[in-house]
């Protein structure tokens, strides 16, 4: 990619990147403007082809995959130290992708986790308050990565009022084996209210696809007082989260799961 950019055009990519958390400034590659954050461990590179494609590279191979729905693949060139790169056809997609890859970095295996143990590293577990206490930082945690993967969203209806969300264990935290499976945030889902009750109950799972399933459990006049008499599906499900689906249908679910794809 031989392209010289405009002044114009580096003042609205170094726009995109610091609206975003993105405020630190890192070494030009090319037309590869180079930032990092104070927040997050990402780096990001960001250039343009003309007036009409912008690119975003991303440090994080685990971010690159998961931007995969925003805009389209950019294989080459790519800046060094990028895993990926997206492009988009205009500014106000470049700053949701930048955004959405600055969320992203903060909350994927193993952000979490890391940020839950420099938190609790001086706390006591003698007692059981004092683990309560160590649970709840993780669970704060956990339902703040949460908030920032679905992005401020319920994962089936679109709800996005954060007060009213509900960050749901796929695996339940006390059925978890390690404090990286609790703190996965691909081990939860963002639900409404009505949603996650229905989902930690039993009374709907999630298939690979991302169709949510109903139980038999449920008769006609509950399932439409609740909304779910009608095809739902999950929005942004990842690989990560197909990890651990299966033991909610088969431990948690209210009917027999024939392992089917709805």
């Amino acid at each position: 990619m031989t392209v010289t950019i405009s002044p114009a055009t580096i003042t609205r990519l170094e726009k995109a990147a610091v609206d975003n958390g993105f405020d630190l400034t890192l070494p030009r590659q090319g037309d590869w403007l180079g930032f990092g954050s104070t927040q997050a461990p990402l780096k990001l590179w960001l250039t343009a082809v003309g007036d009409a494609l912008f690119l975003g590279g991303v440090s994080q191979q685990n971010v690159a995959r998961a931007l995969a729905d925003h805009g389209s693949a950019w294989a080459n060139p790519l800046p060094e130290g990028a895993a990926g790169a997206r492009s988009v056809v205009d500014i106000p997609a470049l700053h949701h992708l930048v955004r959405r890859a600055f969320h992203l970095s903060k909350t994927l295996p193993d952000e979490l986790l890391h940020e839950f143990e420099k938190q609790t590293a001086a706390l006591p577990r003698a007692t059981e308050a004092e683990r309560l206490v160590v649970q709840r930082v993780g669970q704060d945690l956990f339902r703040h990565g949460l908030l920032e993967y679905w992005e401020g969203r319920c994962a089936i209806t679109g709800l996005a009022i954060p007060g009213l969300l509900r960050a749901s264990h796929i695996k339940p935290w006390a059925d978890c084996a390690s404090d990286a499976e609790r703190l996965d945030v691909w081990n939860g889902v963002l639900l409404a209210p009505h949603l996650d009750a229905a989902f930690d109950g039993g009374f709907i799972t999630i298939a690979d696809n991302g169709a949510v399933v109903v139980s038999a459990a449920l008769d006609e006049a509950s399932r439409r007082a609740l909304g779910l008499d009608k095809p739902l599906s999950v929005h942004g499900l990842h690989e990560g989260h197909r990890e651990y689906l299966p033991w909610h249908r088969a431990q948690v679910f209210r009917d027999v799961w024939a392992g089917s794809t709805p």
